[in-house]
């Protein structure tokens, strides 16, 4: 039997079952027809699933040989570079995509429409754990919502791309910017303080219109989340738990890049239960702030800085205040957050962690005797 009626024969038939796949071990077919065989009992395949498939008869050069002689042939299709080549039937070439880029015009522009538009012509879109799809559905509709509405850019670009480990998907506008735009609308003299503000959560250039969860709630629930525009970079990394800060060559817009490995077992809504003050609240009204990001040189002793800190807090329930990697802070930067703070509301609850030596007898002197 030739290659060419092996096909024909395929186009009239079914799935192959792992029996006749075991059986097919045993014959003496070419190795051609073979191939082809666990290509129509597979919707994709790489170079190692084939020789493990047929039982390790032949070594890995040899099938390597073999496939990419019935791709130059045109019987198979084939994706990717490197450890990552995939390969299918023809008529199952579509099952290859694993990258997709789109460039759409900013008029009367609706995310569930691009959505839509990705998943129908992205297979592995479909194929997510549930959990994992979720929490893409979410992410990528916050962050193309945004753009769409607040980055006053005539084009904004999507692309989508999954490997071996990861899912991730980058949206990029080319507009005012996000950092800028907090910075205007809160009247705010920096990039930092708007970094600052949009790790707390609830910031928004559009309290009308918009909660300010977006960006808090995207970065949570991704294993990394970088924001990038106009010179500034803040990196959010959930697998090691730690925030990074900076200057990168400069670009206009802004460029939005979500990470999130395959394997992740992260829940969309036990992130958002994580910010519950209470359970079963559905209230987001908790946050936490890093308060290693509003030092000045390596102290933070000014009330000045502490204001800074607490700006927005009045909205949570709520506050870890995370002093990891904070050598000491002054008199007055506490008694501002633990006193003054406290008495104008009184119905907030404030905790400190990972505070050194130093900064605990500091923050026990102004009547805080329990902390982490």
């Amino acid at each position: 039997m030739t290659i060419e009626s092996t096909v024909n024969i395929f186009q009239l038939t079914e799935g192959f079952t792992i029996d006749i796949l075991e059986n097919m071990k045993k014959t003496n077919l070419p190795v051609e027809e073979k191939i082809l065989r666990f290509a129509q009992a597979h919707i994709k395949f790489r170079t190692s699933d084939v020789v493990s498939g047929l039982g390790g008869q032949y070594s890995r050069p040899y099938v390597s040989q073999k496939i990419n002689l019935l791709h130059k042939k045109g019987f198979l299709a084939r994706a990717g570079s490197g450890a990552h080549v995939h390969y299918a039937l023809p008529s199952k070439a579509d099952a290859l995509v694993n990258r997709i880029h789109r460039r759409v015009r900013n008029i009367e522009l609706k995310e569930h429409e691009v959505m839509e538009d990705l998943i129908g012509k992205t297979p592995f879109l479909t194929d997510l754990k549930e959990n994992l799809s979720s929490i893409f559905d979410y992410a990528f509709s916050e962050m193309l919502n945004n753009a769409i509405e607040h980055s006053r850019s005539k084009w904004i670009e999507v692309s989508v791309e999954e490997n071996e480990t990861y899912l991730t998907f980058i949206i990029r506008d080319f507009g005012i910017g996000v950092f800028r735009s907090v910075m205007g609308k809160r009247k705010l003299k920096s990039a930092l303080a708007a970094i600052q503000d949009l790790l707390k959560g609830k910031v928004t250039t559009q309290p009308q219109s918009h909660s300010g969860e977006g960006i808090f709630f995207t970065s949570k629930v991704a294993d990394t989340f970088t924001l990038e525009s106009y010179g500034y970079q803040l990196e959010i990394n959930t697998e090691i738990k730690d925030i990074f800060v900076g200057e990168v060559k400069s670009i206009k817009g802004t460029k939005v890049t979500f990470k999130i490995s395959l394997k992740s077992n992260r829940h969309l809504n036990e992130v958002f239960r994580a910010y519950q003050s209470e359970p079963d609240s559905y209230a987001f009204d908790k946050t936490e702030v890093h308060i290693r990001l509003y030092k000045m040189g390596t102290v933070h002793i000014s009330r000045s800085q502490a204001r800074r800190v607490l700006v927005g807090l009045e909205k949570f329930k709520k506050v870890v205040l995370d002093f990891d990697r904070v050598p000491a802070v002054g008199q007055a930067f506490v008694d501002e957050v633990f006193r003054v703070f406290i008495q104008k509301h009184p119905k907030i609850e404030l905790k400190p962690i990972n505070t050194n030596e130093a900064v605990k007898f500091m923050i026990r002197r102004v009547g805080v005797p329990k902390i982490v």
